[in-house]
């Protein structure tokens, strides 16, 4: 880990960490807001502010080291070469460990919306009892489709706990949580990237410390894409990070019936400013939906269910007037991809790379549900959904058990 130190800072009650790659042009905001919300927020603490930074090559180190702050900083980088938003925080880990903090906040390099009442948001609920705190904040109806559509109907259907945004980027967790996450042997390739988020969020519910949210006061404004535009690695890692701990946690979710609400530190959802508008080109969608029948039927065919399959096949051929992917299949078909990539039917990459064109047809139809509704109206549509996904659990339940009994039978006759 390379390491600079201004100050020398040797310990810190309260950590603010900014994870970077790259982000020159937009790391100085959240800086001097972080600065203002410790000074302001948490005057009777030892704090600093640490940048954990992959080696970017644009200057974010001194841009980060130069903003000038009334808090120490500190920063803190992978060796050149190694990238990864996970290993920046496998770096942060080590590093508020040794500086024996109490509570640590993360938000974005990329925020635009943040305030200094943000730090005292996440920040405040670790010294009042909590051990982990989730975001919560108003983001546009179409932002965040990956949290909508999957991240967050499966982590609450799975764990039983509603963390509205499991993936959400700003959070805040304490020194024993640091803890547990340096020591986890759950470590791949996609936790090390954009997998981290979802990891972390999962492994607090399992290991049962406090959890919170905590809402922000204003939306998040952050570098924002169009739901049909080229998702990268980032779906990959995150949607196989949730399957890959489905396996190392099924002994939790099995037992888990429902979801419960989570406790919402600070004032409820009053706020009245909007997030900006996000357009989406729903043509793409329909046709990356439509153009994944050609490069992935046989794949399908293969990790889905018969019956899902079929349906699958019924609403391709809709009229796009009347296209609607019913949530119902949409979750038997992320249960049977769960059960698939346990059991590696295909090769697990491409698993997650044919899940990419059904959930752009899944995103398609969720657009068109909401097309003429409220933020407030569209995030009563995402909680049925959700209630849809835990009143369908039964069915993962019995495939996961059933295809468990196949492997243990086909393994004793080996």
């Amino acid at each position: 880990m390379i390491e600079i130190n201004p100050e020398g800072v040797k310990e810190a009650d309260i950590v603010v960490a900014i994870p970077s790659y790259n982000e020159a042009d937009s790391i100085s905001f959240p800086v001097t807001q972080a600065d203002k919300g410790l000074v302001k927020y948490f005057s009777d603490k030892k704090s600093v502010i640490i940048n954990c930074d992959n080696n970017s090559p644009d200057n974010t180190k001194d841009v980060f080291l130069n903003t000038p702050t009334q808090v120490p900083k500190i920063y803190i980088s992978t060796p050149p070469g190694i990238k990864g938003k996970g290993n920046n925080f496998r770096n942060l880990f080590k590093k508020v460990l040794e500086l024996k903090a109490k509570a640590i906040v993360v938000v974005d390099a990329d925020l635009k919306s943040i305030t200094p009442e943000w730090i005292k948001h996440l920040g405040e609920p670790l010294f009042n009892g909590f051990s982990y705190v989730a975001p919560l904040y108003v983001r546009h109806k179409y932002d965040g489709t990956i949290t909508n559509g999957i991240a967050y109907p499966l982590t609450r259907a799975l764990y039983g706990r509603r963390i509205r945004q499991p993936i959400g980027g700003d959070f805040g967790f304490n020194g024993k949580l640091a803890r547990i996450y340096l020591e986890s042997n759950l470590w791949d390739e996609y936790i090390a990237n954009f997998g981290i988020d979802i990891w972390m969020t999962t492994l607090a519910i399992c290991n049962r410390v406090r959890v919170c949210q905590s809402f922000m006061g204003k939306p998040k404004i952050h570098r924002v894409k169009d739901p049909g535009a080229d998702l990268g690695p980032m779906f990959r890692q995150v949607i196989g990070t949730i399957f890959k701990m489905m396996s190392y946690f099924d002994s939790f979710w099995l037992k888990m019936k429902y979801s419960r609400p989570t406790a919402i530190f600070g004032f409820g959802l009053g706020e009245t400013e909007m997030p900006p508008e996000i357009k989406v080109d729903t043509e793409r969608l329909r046709n990356k939906f439509h153009d994944g029948f050609d490069t992935y039927r046989d794949v399908w065919e293969q990790i889905l269910s018969k019956d899902v399959y079929r349906k699958l096949l019924e609403i391709k051929d809709l009229k796009e007037e009347h296209f609607n992917f019913p949530v119902d299949l949409w979750a038997r078909l992320l249960f049977d991809i769960a059960v698939s990539y346990r059991d590696a039917i295909v090769d697990r990459d491409l698993m997650m790379e044919s899940l990419i064109p059904l959930y752009f047809g899944k995103t398609l139809s969720f657009v068109k549900k909401t097309a003429s509704m409220s933020i407030a109206q569209a995030e009563g549509v995402i909680e049925d959904e959700c209630m849809v996904f835990e009143t369908t659990k039964p069915y993962l339940v019995k495939r996961w058990k059933a295809s468990e009994s196949i492997s243990s039978a086909q393994a004793q006759r080996a």
